[in-house]
């Protein structure tokens, strides 16, 4: 794997399964973004950055198909919304890359960079993915606080860390050192935990209170 690379080649094929789902994709939507989703800066550089939110991988109908994080489906929706009520985001969430939405000391990025058949990356595609992610930790000078969504980018994170995953068990709003860090760990804002009622705009808000008073 090309360690030195922050974010994947767009034809990235480290992972042989996610690549061909990719190709299909292309297919079929030729005019779709159809590659690894890059991280998500603060308008204001890679400096501004102390926050990083971490998600599992793109969605099919989301990221996939615009190339950013978390646009264009419906997590985006309650993830976005929260960003701007706390700050760190600004301009109007229009679900379309090409809104008037900045990030503002903020990040985002994903545990695996590209869509997974039916949301689901394998374990050797996580690991695949992961100096990606360690690359991405050290590109921010003044990161200190990162919120995962879902226990699998919770687990990545805490080993892209050196950490040990039964050392940093993962749990909705829990706040947990790991070096030089904080993780804020979440229930991923996935339709599914929403509908379901496992994630309330409260609860998920509760996390991001949290951080801002950590954050100036």
């Amino acid at each position: 794997m090309p360690n030195k690379l922050v974010d994947p080649h767009r034809d990235c094929d480290i992972c042989p399964r996610l690549k061909s789902f990719i190709d299909v994709q292309r297919a079929k939507e030729p005019d779709w973004h159809n590659a690894p989703v890059d991280t998500w800066v603060s308008i204001n550089g890679d400096k501004d950055v102390q926050l990083l939110i971490i998600g599992l991988a793109p969605g099919l109908r989301g990221a996939n198909k615009t190339g950013r994080p978390f646009i264009g489906d419906w997590a985006g929706d309650l993830l976005y919304s929260t960003l701007l009520k706390f700050g760190f985001a600004k301009g109007a969430y229009e679900a379309d890359p090409g809104d008037s939405l900045e990030l503002n000391q903020s990040a985002i990025t994903n545990a695996v960079r590209c869509v997974p058949p039916e949301n689901k990356p394998v374990g050797a595609e996580i690991n695949n993915c992961r100096p990606f992610l360690i690359n991405t930790l050290k590109r921010f000078p003044n990161l200190n606080a990162l919120v995962t969504l879902g226990k699998i980018s919770h687990d990545s994170t805490v080993r892209a860390l050196g950490g040990r995953v039964a050392a940093v068990p993962f749990g909705h709003n829990l706040a947990q050192e790991v070096g030089d860090y904080t993780i804020y760990s979440s229930y991923h804002c996935s339709r599914y935990n929403t509908n379901t009622g496992r994630l309330t705009e409260e609860m998920f808000e509760d996390v991001f209170e949290n951080v801002r008073s950590s954050i100036n």
